[in-house]
């Protein structure tokens, strides 16, 4: 009986892991998506500091990508660990 509760939880934590890996992966698309979109419009209402704004861009989007790699390493141990 007890194996049997053991390996049901075992199957819904890797569920949950995939989703926890899905939710991280979709969250920082759409935050990189609207960090890329709102530079785009401050580029085109002013132009001249168009290379302050991209590094900014760049260095924001590097921190969004690295939560999420974070929260996938984190999904990706729970389902093996």
């Amino acid at each position: 009986m007890l194996a049997m509760i053991l390996a049901e939880i075992g199957g819904l934590l890797g569920i949950g892991a995939c989703v926890g890996a899905a939710i991280a992966v979709i969250g920082a698309g759409i935050g990189i998506g609207k960090i890329g979109g709102a530079a785009m419009e401050a580029i085109a209402r002013q132009p001249e500091v168009a290379g302050d704004i991209r590094s900014n861009m760049i260095m924001v989007a590097a921190l969004v990508e690295g939560a999420a790699l974070f929260a996938i390493v984190v999904c990706l141990l729970s389902f093996f660990l």
